[in-house]
């Protein structure tokens, strides 16, 4: 069957998630029939580099021989268990390797089944133990502007971007809004760190104003990439956590996306030398292979919990595949290759030769700002460049350097008008080269009128 043949059929019964299903009246939908290392093919036997790594999950390439082997050994042993009263070696061992890579205090692993998932945990949990330690009217989140933390209502109440959360503003909590240390916005000749640190004080502010009604401030480390991959300093990393401390509030790191190697550091936290009292990991968990996400929290807070069963203290929250041993089984692999192939390492001269690629972009007309945290970078279109003026949304001048890039070969989705890489760990260097320069293509085309 070809392509036509899979498209007709997917589009008379499937819904696709973020997908304006109209578009596909013109956009071609694209089958893909077989992964491999950095690249995608479909049924036409078309070939695709997976720039984005397949919405950020995919860290060691499609179809990777040492994870696809350890899922095939599992299988034949145990495919799932309730995780509820039994245990199994995987779920065991995934907790034992994750804690021992985490921030030092970081003593305790809850599984659960996705990244939104993951953040509703530390919330609820966050909110349940000041309640079950005499202080409930500590109920509240602080967030930053331009967050985002996943679609369930409670994730998606303590994110900032308008395209996902204004729909359902009536069903969602309110949280506490603090403005973004986005670097983007900086002053000129203003450096990251000193932005960074200008716009803590603003999250001080309101620690000190807030702090009896607070339960956490629930951030994404270095990289907000939802809301455009915009960025910023490790010192505001380093300075919340402090903050935190002397405000009696929970900090909460959403490193779903940014977690596993993508800012150059196993976690992002790392580059601020701190450790959050919960610590959300998903995407590249598994290798891109299966649902997996986990919390990791302080003895302080699993104390917090524990009594007995009368007292009603227990965290009630429960998924139906907690722990699966398969997916536990893909992960344990996937921290194995970041041992065995020095991951972090090799990312460094990845990320350079990432920068050297796209440094002919920093002076196009029409890019504002070439960023870059380790394994992620970020081109920003403008209208104007000296202004910085964005091009109207409703053009959709980003869709265009996605279509092009499907004529070239390589799978860009860009943000808006942000086009950005963030591709599997296997990639090579004129693979780089190509993306790059396929990227830089459509740009020129996108912005032609």
């Amino acid at each position: 069957m070809s392509n036509r043949d899979w498209s007709a059929r997917d589009l008379a019964v499937l819904w696709h998630p973020c997908t304006q299903m109209k578009d596909h009246e013109s956009l071609p939908m694209i089958p893909i029939r077989r992964g491999q290392g950095a690249w995608l093919e479909d049924f036409d036997g078309n070939r695709y580099l997976d720039a984005i790594s397949s919405w950020w999950v995919n860290l060691f390439g499609h179809a990777n021989p040492n994870i696809n082997a350890a899922i095939k050994q599992q299988l034949d042993a145990l495919e799932h268990v309730i995780l509820a009263g039994f245990t199994h070696e995987p779920a065991i061992t995934l907790a034992e390797r994750l804690l021992e890579l985490a921030p030092n205090g970081l003593s305790r692993c809850f599984y659960a089944d996705n990244g939104s998932s993951a953040v509703e945990v530390a919330l609820k949990m966050s909110f349940h133990f000041w309640r079950n330690t005499g202080q409930p009217k500590k109920t509240r989140f602080i967030t930053l502007s331009n967050s985002y933390h996943g679609e369930t209502l409670g994730a998606l109440a303590v994110g900032d971007v308008a395209l996902y959360k204004n729909t359902y503003a009536p069903l969602l909590m309110t949280p506490i809004t603090v403005a973004s240390p986005d670097c983007y916005l900086r002053e000129p000749g203003e450096s990251w760190a000193e932005h960074s640190r200008r716009k803590f004080e603003e999250m001080e502010a309101t620690l000190a104003r807030h702090a009896d009604e607070t339960a956490a401030v629930i951030i994404e480390p270095l990289v907000q990439c939802a809301g455009n991959m915009r960025m910023y300093d490790p010192v505001y990393l380093t300075l919340l956590r402090d903050a935190c401390d002397r405000h009696g509030v929970h900090l909460i790191a959403d490193e779903i996306a940014v977690g596993f190697g993508r800012t150059g550091t196993l976690f992002a936290c790392e580059q601020g030398s701190i450790r959050p009292d919960f610590l959300c990991l998903s995407k590249g968990l598994t290798g891109g292979y299966l649902p997996l996400s986990c919390v990791l929290t302080t003895d302080d807070v699993y104390a917090g919990f524990y009594d007995e069963y009368v007292n009603q203290r227990a965290f009630l929250h429960s998924h139906s595949y907690t722990g699966n041993a398969l997916a536990c089984s893909a992960a344990l692999a996937t921290l194995d290759l970041f041992k065995r192939d020095n991951t972090l390492i090799r990312n460094r001269e990845l990320s350079a030769q990432m920068a050297a690629a796209t440094a002919s972009l920093i002076d196009h007309p029409h890019v504002a700002e070439v960023r870059q945290t380790g394994m992620i970078l970020a081109i920003e279109m403008v209208k104007d460049k000296p202004s910085r003026k964005p091009y109207p949304w409703q053009e959709r001048r980003g869709l265009d350097v996605y279509q092009h890039g499907l004529t070239r070969g390589v799978l860009l989705r860009p943000l808006g008008n942000v086009i950005y890489f963030m591709p599997p760990y296997v990639i090579r260097p004129d693979e780089i080269c190509l993306m790059a320069a396929v990227a830089a293509e459509g740009i020129d085309l996108a912005t032609k009128s």
